[in-house]
């Protein structure tokens, strides 16, 4: 798998992605993230990438010029005027900005279809229009807030498609069985269960007891148990099924 990151602080993921599951992941050739500066394709001596919006406003706006130079250099295939058969799916090109559907583990999951995703780190004021409705195929945002780019925003999504790769992880099953990735009965996404390690018992603060009795089915029971309460006080929006159901009975 090829993530393209297409930004105009390309120096950004130098970080990022020297470090963890991804940077072992790259170390170990299961994917390859490749950083494209934005300002390579303008074509005036200051590299301008943003110019002011019509119809006036503060800030500036992305240019739609040098992004779709960049794509079409990057993402050829994309361009081509009758895909070669089986290659029209193949690669995927998301924006990263305030105003994009939530990006969640659902997302991430059907990530793993493409064999190159190209993000694009949003900018200034936003980008312009015609962008995300000629050259993007899904726009996210990571949450509620507003940030100075998508560049971190891109290094999540990175991180998060990439820990499912297959190989990525050292144990599979721990991508299977955590926050986001279950559900209950409802069709509610659960989280994650509280876990505890040694020792036992810290400043009086004690692992509870079923965990340390052997039990294995009573430990699920409590897994189970206590992933609901914590879902209950943590992240109530995620009930959203439950309360729907409660409304029309």
């Amino acid at each position: 798998m090829i993530f393209h990151i297409l930004t105009i602080f390309p120096s950004f993921f130098e970080g990022p992605l020297k470090y963890g599951v991804v940077a072992n992941a790259i170390e170990a050739g299961l994917i390859d993230v490749r950083i494209h500066n934005l300002r390579d394709w303008t074509v005036d001596r200051h590299q301008t990438v943003d110019d002011r919006p019509f119809g006036g406003g503060e800030g500036m706006v992305l240019k739609v010029e040098p992004v779709y130079k960049a794509i079409q250099s990057i993402l050829p295939q994309r361009f081509a005027p009758e895909p070669e058969e089986g290659n029209s799916n193949t690669s995927r090109v998301a924006l990263l900005s305030a105003q994009g559907k939530r990006f969640n583990q659902a997302a991430a999951q059907s990530y793993l279809r493409y064999g190159e995703i190209l993000l694009l780190c949003g900018r200034y004021e936003g980008v312009d229009e015609r962008i995300t409705g000629h050259l993007v195929d899904d726009e996210f945002s990571i949450g509620d807030f507003v940030l100075s780019g998508g560049e971190l925003g891109a290094a999540l999504m990175v991180d998060a498609v990439a820990r499912l790769v297959p190989g990525v992880l050292g144990n599979q099953a721990s991508s299977q069985f955590e926050s986001f990735s279950e559900t209950d009965e409802n069709g509610d996404l659960l989280l994650d269960c509280p876990h505890y390690t040694r020792p036992a018992d810290f400043n009086g603060w004690r692992v509870p007891d079923v965990l340390l009795g052997g039990n294995h089915a009573e430990i699920k029971r409590w897994r189970r148990e206590a992933s609901l309460a914590k879902r209950a006080t943590n992240r109530p929006d995620l009930t959203v099924g439950l309360n729907e159901k409660r409304k029309t009975t």
